[in-house]
């Protein structure tokens, strides 16, 4: 069977078809929309970098404020040291001064007298970490303790310390004076 009739257009059409206008009205809200939206989120952006900047100038200033006490501390700490290191050795000083104001001293009392302030100034220096640096005859020789002055000959070990001219002394483990020595010399 033929039919003289046109097929069916099977193509949906719109109910309302849009007009010039109200395309543009609608794509007018809708980049108002996001306009609005963009708006929004720079608001944000910016009130949370405020707050960023806020709590980065807040660390900074704690942390130059930490700084500054800590120099403070140490500053005290050192004339503190100093300090306690003075009065440890005050009552040595009064010995001297006492056994001096003595006119007619005899030999006797003054040596008694002297090494009584030895003792005195042996136990303030120990007190604050001060030991000597006296080795022994036949002592290995310590180049971080000792200072050899001269190599000589001995009937002991080489490189052994001979003996002691003067006596070195440490600070809280830390060589403040080495001790002078002479040192056995190869044979």
């Amino acid at each position: 069977m033929s039919s003289n009739t046109p097929p069916a257009d099977t193509t949906p059409t719109p109910q309302h078809p849009m007009s010039t206008e109200e395309a543009l009205a609608a794509a007018a809200v809708a980049e108002a929309d996001a306009l609005a939206a963009l708006t929004n989120e720079v608001s944000e952006l910016k009130a949370k970098n405020a707050d960023l900047a806020e709590q980065f100038l807040r660390a900074k200033a704690e942390a130059q404020n930490t700084m500054r006490r800590a120099e403070e501390e140490m500053a005290k700490a050192r004339k503190f040291a100093v300090e306690s290191f003075a009065e440890g050795l005050l009552p040595v000083l009064d010995s001297f001064e006492a056994g001096l104001s003595i006119q007619e001293a005899t030999l006797e009392q003054l040596r008694e007298g002297s090494e009584a302030t030895l003792k005195q100034l042996r136990s303030a220096l120990e007190r604050h970490k001060v030991v000597s640096i006296a080795p022994e005859a036949g002592a290995k020789f310590d180049p971080n303790q000792h200072q050899a002055i001269s190599l000589v000959p001995a009937d002991q070990p080489t490189n052994t310390v001979v003996t002691v001219l003067q006596k070195g002394y440490l600070i809280a483990d830390r060589v403040l004076r080495p001790a002078l020595v002479t040192v056995a010399a190869p044979k």
